[in-house]
């Protein structure tokens, strides 16, 4: 899957969730995309259209490519644990998503830029790899020089970041701490894990 640049509604629409945050559009248009819109009937998907579904919209989610998630998934296999909780845990802890979970960005892409654009500092280091897996204790924050920047401050300022268990935020540092990996059952988002699992096992 190449980088997806059209329009996100679209893209909500597919899967029937607001998968990119609160989105007026998909508001109005809660049903999938196309010409017939609601009144067209559409096919039982096979088990194994389910479970494409399922890993399409966990990339989508997560902004991830189809090398890095195939890539993060086998790394799940490697690591203790059940597969499909860590595959989430792992995706969780990619840079790009703990800017975003911290509310230094409104969306993951935003977090992606910054961290691309060199505007994210981990434990005091310039990183501009958003796949980069956070661990416990890691502090990441805005860079000196970008803590000024308007599209930081605005994010920040509407941010909810206390829902986050694992995460630490000191508001005068402009910084958070990334406490623990996160249990499934405190990841807010709606995957069905297993369904994932069940398509790489194929």
């Amino acid at each position: 899957m190449a980088k997806y640049t059209g329009p996100k509604t679209r893209i909500a629409r597919k899967f029937g969730e607001p998968i990119y945050g609160s989105d007026k559009y998909f508001d109005k248009r809660n049903y999938p995309p196309g010409f017939h819109g609601p009144s067209r009937r559409r096919k039982k998907l096979s088990e194994y259209g389910t479970q494409l579904k399922e890993k399409q919209k966990a990339k989508y989610t997560y902004g991830v490519l189809e090398k890095q998630f195939a890539n993060l998934f086998h790394k799940a296999q490697r690591t203790k644990g059940i597969t499909g909780e860590v595959l989430l845990q792992l995706l969780e802890t990619r840079l790009d998503n703990v800017v975003y979970r911290l509310g230094i960005a409104h969306t993951r892409a935003a977090a992606r830029q910054l961290v691309n654009h060199r505007h994210i500092v981990v434990n005091g280091k310039v990183l501009d790899i958003p796949s980069y897996l956070v661990q416990p204790g890691d502090i990441i924050g805005v860079r000196e020089k970008s803590k000024s920047l308007e599209v930081v401050l605005n994010a920040l300022a509407s941010s909810a970041r206390s829902k986050y268990s694992w995460l630490e935020w000191d508001h005068t540092e402009m910084s958070g701490k990334f406490l623990n990996i996160p249990e499934r059952t405190e990841i807010p988002e709606n995957i069905k894990e297993q369904l994932i699992v069940e398509l790489y096992s194929k």
